[in-house]
């Protein structure tokens, strides 16, 4: 995209029945004039709200998806340029959606607006995988609790560590980030995490990191960390349920592979 099609945004509902064009609005491609959107790109919102609600997500591939999150930031501009710029650029509607704000700022087009309408739908996302997950038994809604995980950690672009803590019935009662770190690493605290299951009258944990290589096979550090937490709780009478690796499609369950 050349450095003068700038994206220029305000951010609006994301069905609405009119989208006003003002004078000081450009297009991405090419200058709308004053006036209701030109009948190509109304015909074209509308075709793919149509479809989104028709056939749901599933009928529209990454960049249409991006579209109709981008229409809310970039009302009156065709923004399929910009949405596959961001799929080429990050990879998948799921790493725009996750990826680090500096760097969404720094591609042709992203600003302010488009910034804050990503993170809302990554929020809501998170948001609503975390609801069929807290307060309940955890170890009786798995399924939930893995789609969480990877909704929450699966494409960040650095380690993070989580701790989940659970009562005597097992209902996740808390769950905190302890730590972020890099690309490959990322520092965990055994006295840290033990004095915060105290705090919360925890009687048991799960451990959650992600490996932003995509990769969840765990090295020889993930294991050792493992150790050092397990026998930490096991002096204050904590039980470690599993320590689970996100990847970027799929996860690794230390319990499963016996190596807890």
């Amino acid at each position: 995209m050349s450095p003068n099609r700038a994206f220029h945004e305000a951010p609006l509902p994301l069905f609405t029945a009119a989208e006003p064009l003002h004078a000081d609005d450009e297009a991405g491609l090419a200058a709308i004039p004053a006036g209701r959107l030109p009948s190509y790109l109304s015909d074209h919102r509308k075709r793919l709200r149509e479809r989104f609600i028709q056939g749901g997500p599933e009928a529209m591939p990454d960049y249409e998806l991006l579209e109709l999150v981008l229409f809310r930031a970039i009302p009156r501009q065709d923004v399929k340029p910009l949405a596959r710029l961001l799929i080429t650029h990050f990879g998948d509607f799921n790493r725009v959606l996750s990826a680090p704000i500096q760097r969404l700022g720094k591609v042709q087009g992203v600003g302010p607006a488009v910034i804050q309408e990503l993170k809302i739908v990554a929020a809501a996302a998170q948001r609503l995988a975390r609801s069929r997950v807290m307060h309940r038994p955890v170890l009786t809604s798995w399924d939930a609790l893995l789609d969480y995980c990877h909704t929450a950690m699966a494409h960040r672009e650095i380690e993070q560590f989580r701790v989940l803590y659970l009562d005597r019935k097992n209902v996740l009662i808390a769950d905190e980030e302890q730590a972020r770190g890099t690309v490959d690493h990322v520092p965990v605290y055994p006295r840290e995490i033990m004095r915060r299951a105290l705090e919360l009258s925890a009687s048991a944990l799960i451990l959650v990191h992600n490996h932003p290589s995509g990769d969840p096979t765990p090295s020889q550090a993930d294991i050792s960390m493992t150790g050092r937490i397990a026998a930490a709780a096991e002096v204050m009478g904590i039980t470690i349920h599993d320590h689970l690796i996100i990847g970027k499609s799929r996860e690794l369950s230390f319990r499963a592979e016996g190596l807890l």
